[in-house]
């Protein structure tokens, strides 16, 4: 009887405690990029302004990537007068890639893979080089940068 108590118990725990996880999911409402490293979030940028180039013709997929890519540079720090030209010309040479695949042309007229050749851009050595180049301290975050930034300015005082 005392072990059926206590099971009755567990799953009860069990139940509360799998109710409380679910429901903190549910409760973001503002970005993380500010959590992430800088690194991380150029290379999201990245991303998101290679999706606003390739669907420029969608007005909302593109309103809406490029708003993105513009929070995501407030949350990353990196040298803007150089990167906004290799940006274009790395985001120009991957969307200019050739993925015809007859059997999807057969189906479907002109598709021309742009996601995936964003995708192909977001995990490439490329980008990872660019990133390393443009980006002065990649393993912080925003928050640590800005943290950093308030102590070094009361050192100087």
């Amino acid at each position: 009887m005392n072990t059926f108590r206590m099971q009755i118990i567990y799953a009860c725990l069990l139940m509360i405690l799998s109710f409380s996880c679910n429901a903190s999911n549910n409760n973001i409402t503002s970005p993380e990029a500010p959590k992430r490293t800088i690194i991380q979030n150029y290379k999201d940028m990245v991303l998101a302004f290679c999706i606003a180039d390739a669907y420029h013709d969608d007005k909302f997929a593109a309103i809406d990537a490029g708003s993105s890519v513009s929070a995501l540079e407030e949350w990353t720090y990196y040298d803007l007068e150089e990167s906004t030209k290799e940006i274009q010309n790395l985001v120009d040479i991957y969307l200019s890639r050739n993925y015809f695949n007859p059997l999807v042309e057969a189906e479907i007229k002109g598709v021309k893979f742009d996601f995936l050749k964003c995708l192909d851009l977001y995990h490439s050595k490329d980008l990872n080089k660019l990133a390393k180049r443009m980006v002065e301290y990649p393993h912080e975050t925003y928050k640590s940068s800005l943290h950093n930034y308030y102590r070094d300015l009361n050192r100087n005082k």
